[in-house]
């Protein structure tokens, strides 16, 4: 068909097609966009053992030249695609056009660069202070070398976002990938597969691409003895799964799991806007991201005029074709994937909590749910304390300050969040009393190549992006030399 895509597997160097295929749907619309090639266990050995080749016996961990050299082409060649890319990722991610100016592919791009630039000038030696012991001088210094052969496990939300996000700092410590790209979402991952070989000086086996229709593949990656780091970004239950599997071999673990953000919105912060904040925020690309807010915290004595606002704005949210400019709402991903929402939707109104718009899928072709809001929610609920996945909003009052910092971090997550505020220094103080790896302060974005970003509790381990993320597939090497 027209659209840029792959449906080849990168295994060593060489784009392969296997027997076995698998379906990839435009979610907008149900239709089939055509299939992508289904790994099996004997083509994840396989890329195993060309990544392990490439650590094991090439210069490519040692010669930080050919790294840099290879971000570069790797950036450009994402900047000529960019088009290409842009409306394969509408058509599979159903993601609007309008976000993949921004985090859906533009913005990922760019971590490339930054991961290139920060490769020029990132010193991975550090010397240490003499140290005098038994009539002895000791020099010494630390190294910080690949962590070695890396597994990356994607979701299928941001995939460009969080392929990049993991290839890019893995490519610049010099550790070798296999990269495995969610199975709602396998041409968008394969697609970088194809650039990578064919446009890019990356040595054969440095980086291979699987995808599956299964969680076979994965889980073999995650016990595999010849990988040495599992990356992996999607649910909790998963990640918990993940870390278990990786501890037979001990493998290092970088998990950047769910997350039921709260955005408190203080007594004298601006009710309309943070309203207008709440609805367009929670509708962004259907609720599909980890780190939005879901939960909305008002203090109780506005709760209703908070509710009102709300509504207003969820009634603006333009949803529909995610290819049309104007669209900020696209579908979710899948049926499976709305039933789920649906179920969460309809168990929370039989627990007691207030319907006041949307609750429902939308009557049209494709994976739509309506720009949703719960109101009078218990704050231990389900629909409270679960991820949704979708653009489900619920309203949670609060007594006061200390009343609303305790309900924000009643969570077993701690990804992100927000606080509004009249006084800045109020919304602060208040934002670090959360427990959570980001926060926003009055709409201020934290969200960049350079920010690490993370969770505390069930969110996550580790960072990704900014030094933390180069730093996170790095090892710490001690040596120690006698003065003669």
């Amino acid at each position: 068909m027209s659209l840029f895509h792959e449906d080849r597997l990168l295994i060593d160097g060489e784009l392969v097609r296997t027997d076995r295929t698998f379906e990839t749907v435009d979610p907008s619309t149900g239709k089939v966009l055509g299939t992508a090639s289904d790994a099996e266990a004997a083509h994840a050995e396989a890329a195993v053992a060309a990544a392990r080749r490439a650590f094991d016996t090439t210069d490519w961990m040692r010669d930080g030249d050919l790294r840099l050299r290879c971000l570069r082409q790797l950036y450009e060649a994402l900047l000529r695609h960019r088009e290409e890319l842009r409306e394969l990722t509408i058509a599979e991610v159903g993601a609007p056009r309008s976000l993949t100016h921004g985090s859906q592919l533009d913005e990922p791009i760019e971590i490339v660069k930054w991961y290139a630039d920060l490769l020029e000038g990132y010193d991975f030696r550090e010397e240490l202070p003499i140290q005098e012991s038994r009539g002895r001088r000791h020099r010494r210094w630390v190294e910080k070398e690949a962590a070695g052969v890396v597994a990356a496990i994607l979701p299928y939300n941001f995939p460009n976002q969080l392929a990049l996000a993991k290839l890019a700092p893995a490519l610049a410590a010099g550790c070798t990938v296999v990269l495995k790209g969610a199975p709602d979402t396998p041409w968008t991952t394969l697609a970088l597969g194809r650039i990578i070989a064919e446009e890019t000086d990356i040595p054969a086996g440095v980086v291979n691409v699987l995808t599956s229709s299964g969680t076979g593949t994965g889980e073999l990656l995650t016990t595999h003895p010849g990988i040495d780091m599992i990356t992996f970004t999607g649910s909790t239950p998963v990640g918990r799964a993940v870390m278990a599997a990786a501890s037979a071999t001990l493998k290092r673990v970088f998990l950047e799991l769910g997350g039921k953000s709260a955005m408190l919105v203080l007594d004298d912060a601006d009710f309309t806007q943070a309203a207008m904040m709440a609805a367009f925020t929670v509708c962004t690309h259907a609720g599909q991201g980890c780190g939005i807010t879901s939960r909305l915290l008002v203090p109780r004595e506005r709760h209703d005029e908070a509710v009102q606002l709300v509504t207003a704005m969820l009634g603006r949210v333009a949803y529909g074709d995610p290819a049309d400019p104007a669209t900020h709402m696209g579908p979710l991903i899948s049926e499976r994937q709305r039933a789920k929402v649906h179920g969460l939707v309809e168990r929370a109104v039989a627990d007691g909590a207030r319907l006041v718009t949307g609750g429902r899928p939308v009557d049209r072709e494709g994976y739509f749910y309506a720009p949703t809001l719960l109101a009078d929610v218990d704050p231990r609920s389900e629909i409270a304390q679960e991820e949704i996945f979708g653009p489900v909003l619920v309203v949670i009052p609060y007594d006061d300050e200390d009343g609303a910092v305790r309900i924000a971090n009643d969570s077993m997550y701690g990804l992100s969040g927000a606080v509004l505020s009249a006084d800045d220094e109020r919304a602060i103080a208040v934002a670090r009393r959360i427990r959570s790896g980001s926060f926003s302060i009055n709409g201020g974005l934290f969200f960049g190549p350079d920010s690490p970003f993370g969770g505390f509790k069930q969110s996550g381990i580790g960072r990704e992006m900014g030094v933390a993320g180069l730093e996170e597939f790095l090892e710490l090497k001690t040596f120690g030399v006698a003065e003669k």
